[in-house]
């Protein structure tokens, strides 16, 4: 996310353009941010710890669906969905009805010492739909770092082996071993070393930075990427028979929204197969229906060995998740618990939202996902500064460039562009140092999409111009 400072006073809204569709339209009130807005901001700023990132003022007081209204009653449509988190919108109704009803029976009595039964029902819905073939054992935590942690801890006890494989770019979490996955930006690193021995991190295939040319092209680039591990680390500075585990995020998240080309999964999966290393898919944002399909490694054909889960599973209540085959959650109790880990109401929500795509959300993330970026590649050709449209199913970016040629970073004309769409009632955010990431609901209807990509695509037209107009200075 951007790490931009909001200022305190309030910026006048520029119209909303008509919708070509005629959806509902965000509805702004007043100037951004409100006076309401103002006195939270300012509270914030005397008792917020400083190190979150905010990218613009929004301070939400309520959501329905995909509509998120702030504290001066100003109505926004959520293409964040709180950082890929409410993958049923805001508020589905039979999710809040869900944790209602479980919040009215039991709130807590941790899982790590003794039993729930929805933590069982859970698990045999997951294990259903699970990338790999079953049996399955599962671990629960309360967010996606936890559940990186899970698996790097899980790799090292069961291989016996202490070293760790993970890419550029790579966003992991933000505890200690989570971050020393991390390779996304140097601030997550900065003044917290020494960080977990062990990690080697190498190029993930971004093919629209490492290759030009055609569909070959881009394979052969892809393979290079996976090869290097064997070709160069393996014969150079890292035995394979003290490699744990490959950490890989098929959809990068954090850096950029990048996508690893299935020939590239594949032969990682080889790899890892030589070598009796394990492969763990990071599909904390990218999974549970976001790319079109229940985990993005679907889409390569590959069967990881591990699946770290988060986000989207609860539809906004805390819940990470571990996944392993049964064969390789093989340590003894005490190994590894958390107090919190699979509370009862988070798990409530969890079988709620697994309902809701199941019928509908995981078939209409990738209709409405192929129609948007239908529309949006065809940017690349009548935006300057438009460089790459990419992504799967609900999980797309659009990355921003000075020169198409050069493929310069346009990173404060990219934040630009986010900051203008919330003057404008739609909620993108940033990621990578120079794509706008989209990740609405995976319910969120073509006439909603419609309305936020005449949004998006009037913000970049007016950056492009900005910096026309500026050039002729």
């Amino acid at each position: 996310m951007s790490t931009l400072t909001p200022t305190l006073t309030p910026t006048p809204t520029t119209a909303l353009a008509p919708s070509k569709v005629g959806a509902v339209r965000p509805v702004i009130k007043t100037a951004l941010p409100g006076p309401n807005a103002i006195r939270v901001l300012a509270g914030d700023d005397k008792y917020v710890s400083p190190s979150y990132t905010r990218s613009y003022p929004l301070v939400a007081k309520s959501g329905r669906g995909i509509v998120v209204t702030d504290v001066d009653g100003n109505e926004f449509f959520d293409f964040s969905s709180g950082i890929a988190v409410t993958s049923t919108g805001h508020c589905h109704p039979e999710v809040v009805a869900a944790i209602q009803k479980q919040a009215g029976e039991l709130i807590h009595m941790s899982g790590t010492d003794f039993y729930y039964e929805s933590m069982i029902t859970l698990s045999e819905r997951l294990s259903a739909i699970l990338p790999m073939p079953g049996p399955h054992k599962f671990y629960f935590g309360n967010s996606g770092a936890e559940a990186v942690e899970c698996a790097l801890k899980l790799a090292r006890y069961h291989t016996k082996r202490p070293n760790i494989i993970a890419f550029l770019g790579a966003f992991h979490g933000r505890t200690m071993g989570a971050v020393s996955l991390t390779a996304s930006k140097p601030q997550q690193k900065r003044r917290f070393g020494p960080l977990m021995g062990g990690v080697t991190h190498v190029r993930y295939p971004d093919v629209y930075r490492g290759c030009s040319g055609g569909v070959q092209n881009a394979e052969a680039f892809a393979l290079a990427c996976a090869t290097y591990i064997e070709d160069k680390l393996f014969r150079t500075i890292l035995p394979p028979e003290e490699v744990a585990a490959i950490f890989i995020e098929p959809v990068q998240g954090e850096g950029g929204y990048v996508t690893a080309p299935p020939a590239f999964m594949r032969e990682l999966r080889r790899i890892c197969d030589r070598h009796g290393i394990l492969l763990v898919v990071d599909e904390v944002q990218s999974g549970v229906g976001r790319t079109g399909k229940w985990w993005a490694v679907e889409h390569s054909d590959v069967q990881p060995d591990i699946v770290c889960m988060a986000k989207g599973i609860a539809s906004g209540m805390p819940l990470g998740i571990c996944a392993s085959r049964a064969d390789i959650m093989d340590w003894i109790p005490g190994s590894h618990a958390s107090t919190f880990g699979g509370n009862p109401v988070c798990i409530a929500a969890a079988l709620a939202t697994l309902d809701i795509l199941e019928r509908e959300g995981v078939q209409n993330a990738a209709e409405v996902g192929q129609h948007m970026l239908d529309r949006m590649k065809s940017w690349t050709s009548t935006h300057p500064m438009v460089g790459d449209v990419r992504g799967m199913g609900l999980m797309l970016g659009v990355e921003l460039v000075q020169d198409k040629i050069t493929k310069a970073r346009a990173h404060d004309e990219r934040d630009r562009v986010v900051e203008l769409a919330f003057e404008r009632g739609i909620l993108f955010l940033g990621c990578g140092e120079n794509t706008v990431r989209i990740s609405p609901s995976l319910l969120v209807t073509k006439d909603e999409a419609d309305c936020a990509m005449d949004v998006l695509e009037e913000c970049i037209t007016l950056v492009e111009k900005d910096g026309v107009n500026a050039g002729r200075k």
